[in-house]
């Protein structure tokens, strides 16, 4: 039963935490999904201009101008096939700051040649990510977002990253409390930090070999 997380990692796979060896593992083959609640300790953004291109972002679910502290939160891990016959993964994660909640859509594929990746950002899959992981030697998982690429009908261009920012995302499981830990920081080579959060949360693993469609992006994009 392998999930793309293990067919890129290969045999440092079996060096992650078991529980993250099982949320990683969500896979058509596998046969169940990841639902994660919990609680973020804290929400928080760059400086004032980074805020336009964050509503911009919310627009499409890719970004979330929202800040705050102990904030409830739920990620849905749900495998399915997309159009392309791609096997894809759910990322997707609301945050409850207001009264309706905000909403980051992710789905991930392997790459053709089945060595990395692809982050497919926002209710369209406008951005493609690549992806970097690492096992840390505490078991832990880091992923790092590398090149990025904008997908629009006929345009496509590669994203400046002049624009945008690189993610260093890690996530470990503490077994005292049996919770997965998560933080995230998106910094942009210039001007510095822009988005970041931390917190924490539990998991149910419900069997599914599809992904409820209110999960599913709007468009699909072939293009990686």
């Amino acid at each position: 039963m392998t999930s793309m997380f293990e067919t890129v990692l290969g045999d440092d796979f079996t060096r992650l935490h078991p529980m993250l060896q099982k949320r990683f593992g969500v896979s058509l083959e596998s046969g169940y999904a990841a639902v994660g609640t919990g609680m973020m300790s804290r929400i928080r953004r760059g400086p004032w201009w980074t805020v336009p291109f964050l509503w911009i972002g919310w627009f499409r679910n890719i970004l979330t101008p929202d800040v705050g502290n102990n904030v409830p939160f739920r990620i849905e891990n749900y495998p399915y096939r997309d159009p392309f016959g791609r096997e894809t993964v759910t990322f997707v994660r609301e945050y409850t700051v207001r009264a309706k909640p905000t909403r980051f859509d992710a789905t991930m594929t392997l790459n053709t040649a089945g060595d990395r990746i692809i982050d497919y950002l926002g209710t369209h899959q406008h951005l493609a990510v690549d992806l970097d992981l690492t096992v840390t030697d505490d078991g832990s998982l880091n992923l790092k977002s590398d090149a990025q690429r904008f997908y629009e009908g006929p345009i496509a261009f590669r994203f400046p990253m002049l624009f945008s920012g690189r993610a260093d995302l890690t996530e470990s499981f503490d077994d005292e409390t049996d919770e997965f830990v998560i933080a995230l920081k998106i910094h942009n080579r210039t001007f510095g930090f822009l988005f970041g959060y931390a917190g924490r949360f539990m998991c149910e693993f419900p069997a599914a070999t599809d992904a409820p469609e209110r999960l599913k992006p709007v468009r699909h994009e072939r293009r990686e």
